[in-house]
């Protein structure tokens, strides 16, 4: 079945100095808490789950009501409902919609999404289908998981250590173009897969470098 084209944008952004305003205190939750770790968390909830205490900068333990967090979500830069209660999610969500803030809602209509992401040590990769269909984007980082192997860090290694060998040389458009070339090469491709990091940046040197 042909899917509508994706209308959200993929973005990664520091979560230094980001307020962020969770309602709700179960298990989606603290998934959201822990998307936005780093970031200065508070949550409203009557009570919480283990774990939202240590990822959360400040829990407000009350029983709420949309109008109370009309009333304070102007502090924050995003809002998230993420209670059980479809309602009262909806109500945060249409109001900081109003307000022209950054909303997520655990029962989808808001106009960011947390993306399934698996973290390497080197890159990060994000998978989502912008809120369709929630149970996909785990199955995919799974089996990533297993794909992304040894192979993509000693290819990582290899850029890394190109780029550094071009720096300051040729043009902006020359430098991008030789990295592409590196990653492209069949025979730095089957020394990366080999995880031979040296000896792909020896035939790296024999590929013309910028001047």
């Amino acid at each position: 079945m042909m899917m509508n084209m994706a209308k959200m944008i993929p973005l990664f952004m520091s979560p230094e100095d980001l307020k962020v305003l969770v309602v709700g205190g179960g298990k989606v939750a603290l998934r959201k808490c822990i998307h936005f770790e780093g970031a200065e968390i508070t949550v409203i909830a009557e009570e919480t789950v283990p774990g939202i205490e240590d990822v959360a900068a400040s829990v407000i333990r009350k029983r709420t009501t949309s109008l109370e967090i009309r009333e304070m979500m102007d502090e924050f830069d995003i809002v998230v409902a993420a209670t059980d209660d479809m309602t009262l999610n909806s109500e945060i969500k249409d109001e900081a919609l109003r307000l022209g803030l950054f909303v997520n809602s655990a029962h989808g209509g808001g106009n960011i999404t947390m993306p399934s992401t698996l973290r390497k040590e080197n890159y990060t990769v994000s998978v989502s289908t912008e809120g369709r269909l929630p149970a996909f984007p785990p199955y995919v980082v799974k089996e990533l998981e297993t794909f992304l192997d040894g192979r993509f860090d000693a290819m990582f290694d290899v850029l890394y250590e190109s780029r550094k060998m071009c720096a300051g040389k040729g043009t902006q458009a020359e430098r991008a173009e030789f990295l592409r070339r590196v990653s492209l090469d069949p025979e730095v491709g089957r020394l990366v897969k080999a995880k031979d990091v040296a000896s792909a940046m020896e035939r790296v040197r024999t590929m013309g470098v910028p001047q």
